[in-house]
């Protein structure tokens, strides 16, 4: 079968709603950035237990859950599911109003975060059956740029809503911080109607590759989840048979990572040492907190791997024998450290540094983050459409090793700025460039898996990108800032190390992406797949 290349009607309209999804969603997770500062004070807690609240905490529901979800997002009604997520993390979002110390807080963060899961592997899913495979350029682009207007709006809501409920109401008990959030969370529960009604396309026609109805989706969704949750997995092993050298495996990495883990938290401890964190009456070493969760996602992503080899061996093969795939989302999971771990403590250091208040900052760096982190996908996103019919593949790979290998060294520019304007006119040049990856890379990555397997393919990405970058990177940058007593600049510099070995990945990716793209088809056919 072809595949169609026209526009079916009511695309436009669904790649709007679904990007104001992705909106919303970063608006609710990043919110806590423009936050921080009040936040601090309130609950007396320093950078690194923020950088725990802004990654680590949201990082690892986000990506235990987005697994179940990605499959139930290739089995049942993405647009149901979409709407069913919006309203949970809305709820979640909204809870934090109440919190009166980092537990509470945490809570809301986890919900957060169980809500915010479905929200790429469904809703990436839901717009590639709307679109042509000629077109995903510019999709992407637009999803990116949903993703620069939410990280833009969370500044720009969080800081106004937060300084007029001060200053309206000095003296309240409730803060100007606990405002903000009930604010953010009201919008999702009006867009969770929009997509409740929004209609669901038939999966794979836009590929040329129809997809049958799944006939369990839950009980699939289910058996993701318990296939991964480390104790769950073994009872998995035994219900099919692995051999034992997957137990071996299984065994041997999980030593492995507990010994890694430890090791990170008596390093942490030593170069950073905190005050412990109290949660359900147990004092807790922040950072055994921090390295134990990084030690669950790691298992987790393990566990995946493993199950997905016995559970579904064509979507296996298709994924693990793709060294393109693997490099794209290893790319992925570094550049999100860079990303996180200096847009999570930006907002702070506006304040700290210029003397700026949360209004002042949410208005100039919300709008600037908006407007130009639309402007750098919009750009990137057609401009690796017309370079990839020339360059098949390899074009794409291109767009995104100009981005990534020049952000770097505009950022140690931008972080000298002297003022508050240097800054900002600095940061134009900077976010156009740095945000211009997001639509190459992830049109590389979608090309290499069938239909069927993108909303899994899109949940093993986020639990990489959520575990090592999110997880992460906004903790680094709080615990070198820490030790460097709160000086949060070089801090932020500092997790551009990882940079180099990001242009290494990309060269070789750029080499490698049409031999595996080719072979698609061939190599799910090798594993089993009826095509």
């Amino acid at each position: 079968m072809s595949e169609p290349s026209r526009i079916p009607p009511g695309a436009r309209y669904a790649l709007a709603i679904v990007g104001l999804t992705q909106a919303m969603s970063l608006l609710d997770r990043n919110i806590l950035a423009i936050l921080a500062p009040e936040i601090k004070k309130d609950l007396n807690i320093g950078n690194a237990e923020m950088g725990l609240l802004y990654g680590t905490v949201f990082a690892l529901f986000y990506a235990l859950f987005s697994l179940p979800v990605g499959r139930l997002a290739d089995g049942w009604f993405r647009t149901r599911l979409l709407a069913i997520s919006i309203t949970f993390w809305s709820i979640a979002t909204g809870m934090a109003a109440f919190a009166s110390g980092f537990a509470m807080l945490a809570l809301s963060r986890l919900g957060v975060g169980i809500g915010e899961a479905a929200t790429q592997p469904a809703g990436t899913s839901l717009v590639y059956d709307y679109w042509p495979k000629e077109r995903r350029g510019f999709v992407m682009a637009v999803m990116a740029s949903a993703i620069a207007l939410g990280l833009g709006g969370s500044s720009i809501l969080g800081g106004f809503a937060a300084d007029w409920w001060n200053r309206m109401n000095p003296g309240s008990g409730l803060k100007g911080w606990q405002f903000a959030f009930i604010v953010a969370a009201v919008p999702g529960f009006l867009l969770a109607i929009l997509l409740w009604r929004l209609r669901e396309p038939e999966r794979g026609v836009m590929d040329g590759i129809p997809t049958p109805a799944d006939p369990a989706p839950f009980a699939a969704s289910g058996g993701v989840l318990a296939s991964v949750l480390p104790g769950l997995n073994w009872l998995t092993f035994v219900q099919r048979g692995a051999a034992a050298r997957l137990w071996l495996l299984n065994l041997g990495a999980l030593a492995l990572i507990i010994a890694a883990m430890m090791m990170a938290t008596r390093t942490a401890t030593a170069f950073s040492p905190r005050p412990a964190l109290v949660l359900g009456g147990l004092s807790v070493n922040p950072h055994a907190l921090q390295w134990s969760v990084v030690g669950f996602g790691l298992i987790v992503i393990v566990n995946l791997l493993q199950g997905l080899s016995l559970s579904d061996r064509p979507a296996f093969a298709v994924i693990t024998r793709s060294p393109a795939l693997m490099m794209a989302m290893a790319i992925g999971a570094l550049q999100t450290m860079i990303n996180y771990g200096i847009m999570g403590f930006t907002p702070s250091y506006l304040m700290a540094q210029f003397k700026l208040t949360p209004s002042q900052v949410g208005l100039n760096f919300g709008l600037l983050s908006a407007a130009i982190g639309i402007v750098g996908p919009m750009i990137t996103g057609p401009l690796s459409d017309r370079i990839n019919l020339r360059w098949p593949g390899s074009g794409r790979i291109w767009v995104t090793l100009f981005s990534l290998g020049l952000s770097p060294l505009i950022a140690l520019w931008v972080y000298a700025a002297e003022d508050s304007t240097s800054f900002y006119l600095r940061f134009v040049i900077y976010s156009i460039v740095l945000t211009g990856w997001l639509p190459p890379l992830y049109a590389v990555m979608y090309d290499q898996v069938l239909p069927r397997m993108r909303g899994l393919m899109t949940s093993l990405y986020l639990i990489l990108t959520t575990i090592l970058g999110l997880g992460i990177g906004p903790y680094l940058v709080g615990l070198i800032a820490d030790a460097k007593g709160g000086q949060l600049a070089p801090a932020m510099l500092a997790i551009n190390w990882v940079a180099p070995v990001i242009v290494v990945l990309l060269v070789l990716l750029a080499l490698r992406v049409r031999r595996d793209e080719d072979g698609l088809l061939q190599r799910a056919r090798d594993a089993g797949e009826p095509i």
